[in-house]
């Protein structure tokens, strides 16, 4: 093998329109850029969003809302899905991941009341709602806030 016998792969390559290479291309005169107009011109671009001088669509939208920068976001679990584990467990955002309950931590996890919680467990996590926290002392568990 040789430099100069070097190819690369089958496919691996595309060959470009070439323009503006006379009437034999099949891509002169014009150049594929049709007959006058902004974008026939050199450096005669749009921006994103331009609409030719009407008012955009993202202006003409009214503002709604506020989303604040460090806003934290929460894996949500429900009680129901904490009978997996075996009794006297304690149960984390690391154990909740390993099970695959959890996929992403994102900035912590908060357990909601949907079900009915058969097991007596210590449960640790970011945030609880009231009646989450009432199920789990309910069946004999211990609720720890981190």
């Amino acid at each position: 093998m040789e430099l100069n016998s070097l190819r690369p792969a089958l496919g691996a390559t595309r060959d470009r329109k070439r323009i503006g290479r006379g009437p034999g291309s099949g891509h002169g005169k014009t150049a594929t850029k049709g007959h006058k107009g902004q974008k026939a011109r050199s450096g005669g671009s749009i921006k994103a969003g331009f609409e030719g001088g009407q008012m955009p669509l993202q202006r003409r939208l009214p503002k709604r809302g506020f989303t604040p920068l460090n806003r934290t976001e929460y894996a949500v679990i429900n009680i129901k899905q904490l009978n997996l584990f075996e009794d006297g467990a304690t149960v984390d955002l690391s154990s909740l991941m390993d099970l695959g309950i959890v996929k992403k931590g994102l900035d912590g996890v908060k357990v909601l009341a949907d079900g009915v919680l058969e097991r007596k467990l210590t449960v640790r996590a970011a945030r609880f709602s009231a009646v989450a926290k009432e199920k789990i002392s309910a069946a004999g568990g211990t609720v720890e806030e981190i």
